[in-house]
């Protein structure tokens, strides 16, 4: 079966939803990145907010999302870094994250987060993830090393079609074998040398435009205190819908 007649296939009921919000105030979004609260698999992060920052390939640009170094490109994506913040030696750079994916066998989309100068020249990676049909996604295979501690240190998908606002038209559908979430994992990090730094989130679509990945983000500290500002709290309403809107990044799908 195609990914075309999955999609005309499926009908998801929606029967509440976490209107997104504006990203905090200094940072920076180039794709689609905004602040929800609880919305279908993923919740709210043991970090506590009442919101989260997420970043999508749903709406996702041409050639964002790569990894600054490394070579890990796709096809379309979205690309977050924090303002710029100081850090003293041995301070913890922690943050809580979730990687949600609706692709799967043949389409390895992937997520990243890095610490790195202003201008994302010098790249220290903190997380990788990259959709997989079994076994653990996290760090992601063929992807750059990660010099940060996660806990729980390696996250196999929970699958199944995930249910998650931040996809758009591909919540609840899925694709293969592969498709599901993580859950939420911490990464901390100490840093090494004091000086100025930016958190850098990315997220990409491999092979194609269809069936969207994102990365859900809270928590985000540096020596304990937030680097973002105050998370402002989306709206819930109640809202009845479809997943058809997933017809027309179905048709974009190139099968090999």
């Amino acid at each position: 079966m195609t990914k075309l007649a999955i999609a005309l296939s499926v009908v998801v009921l929606l029967t509440t939803a976490a209107i997104a919000a504006p990203i905090p105030a200094g940072y920076t979004c180039t794709g689609n990145c905004g602040t929800m609260g609880a919305s279908g698999v993923v919740t709210l992060s043991p970090y506590g907010s009442a919101a989260y920052m997420y970043i999508s390939t749903e709406s996702g640009l041409g050639g964002v999302g790569g990894t600054p170094t490394g070579g890990v490109v796709g096809t379309n994506g979205t690309l977050l870094v924090s303002p710029v913040f100081s850090a003293n030696v041995d301070d913890i750079l922690a943050f809580y994250f979730n990687y949600v994916t609706s692709d799967g066998s043949g389409y390895p989309d992937f997520a990243w987060a890095a610490v790195a100068d202003p201008s994302l020249t010098s790249v220290t990676y903190l997380v990788t993830a990259k959709t997989l049909p079994s076994g653990s996604i996290i760090p992601g295979q063929g992807m750059p090393a990660i010099d940060a501690t996660l806990t729980p240190p390696s996250v196999p998908i929970i699958g199944g079609g995930p249910l998650w606002n931040a996809l758009g038209g591909s919540s609840g559908s899925c694709w293969a074998a592969g498709c599901g979430y993580t859950g939420w994992v911490l990464s901390e990090y100490k840093i090494p040398t004091a000086g100025d730094y930016v958190l850098a989130f990315g997220v990409m679509n491999a092979n194609d435009l269809a069936y969207q990945s994102g990365l859900a983000i809270d928590g985000a500290t540096i020596a304990g205190k937030p680097i973002e500002g105050t998370v402002p709290e989306p709206t819930s309403l109640l809202l009845l819908g479809t997943g058809l809107s997933a017809i027309g990044l179905a048709a974009w799908r190139r099968k090999k």
